[in-house]
């Protein structure tokens, strides 16, 4: 298949490293720098090119914030049958874009990225696959992302909204909150020093990412739950109530098994 990812950061460099030597593929950036160690494939930076490729189906790997918008440039230039597929984190405005693109679509989400994750071992690792999607789409990515040994989900625009709000919202502001008390530690403990690590490699994500995922709708209803929870246990610590905290402490645990 001739495959054409959109832009060449972290995310868009992983696709084209895993496909490049099944498929025939072209990576597409404004930016020539970013092409440097692209390897196996063709490196295009002017939309000419595009129309010249003819792909048969497009990845947009660029940053959130211009995702709708590397899909309305790229446009002019493709094949009517042409898939298009977005693998973003938050999907504001795609459900809206592809039922008004003349395209068939496949939109999914891995749920990792180079900053946590090993990406030479995915096995424990997650994809959403939004089940509006068409066929071909879904056929393509299910097989992509079992032979990177991804647990795969189906779910809906909707569903997948509701999901990231409350395994990316939580430990996001969570973490926002412990690295905005934080202060430099000479002697830190293990706790402290794994909690800085995610704090550190939350920091080095794009602001707009952060920010489109934090203003997910459904945030605030997981927020509430903080807020719950902190009242809660900052009453049993003020009150130094050790039943109330073995109970509070038993809860946590079954929350995690």
């Amino acid at each position: 298949m001739k495959i054409l990812i959109l832009g060449a950061g972290k995310m868009g460099s992983f696709f084209c490293d895993v496909l490049s030597f099944n498929h025939e593929v072209a990576i597409f950036d404004i930016d020539p720098q970013k092409l440097r160690f692209t390897f196996n494939a063709q490196r295009f930076t002017s939309y000419d090119e595009i129309r010249e490729f003819a792909p048969e189906l497009i990845i947009n790997a660029v940053t959130v914030k211009y995702t709708i918008e590397a899909f309305n440039k790229v446009l002019p230039y493709l094949p009517d049958n042409c898939i298009l597929s977005d693998i973003a984190s938050v999907k504001n405005g795609l459900p809206e874009f592809y039922a008004s693109c003349n395209h068939p679509f496949v939109s999914t989400h891995p749920m990792f990225g180079p900053t946590f994750a090993s990406l030479s071992n995915l096995s424990s690792e997650n994809a959403i696959i939004i089940s509006e999607s068409d066929h071909l789409g879904k056929v393509f990515f299910k097989d992509l992302y079992s032979t990177l040994h991804l647990n795969i989900f189906e779910y809906t625009f909707a569903e997948h909204d509701e999901t990231i709000a409350f395994s990316l919202s939580i430990p996001f502001a969570s973490t926002l909150v412990f690295a905005s008390v934080m202060k430099h530690q000479d002697a830190p403990g293990t706790t402290f020093k794994r909690h800085m690590a995610i704090a550190r490699g939350l920091m080095s994500e794009d602001d707009y990412l952060l920010q489109e995922i934090l203003f997910n709708p459904r945030t605030n209803m997981q927020l509430d739950k903080i807020k719950e929870q902190l009242t809660r246990l900052q009453a049993i610590i003020e009150q130094r109530d050790s039943v109330a905290m073995k109970q509070y402490l038993d809860e946590v645990r079954a929350n995690i098994k």
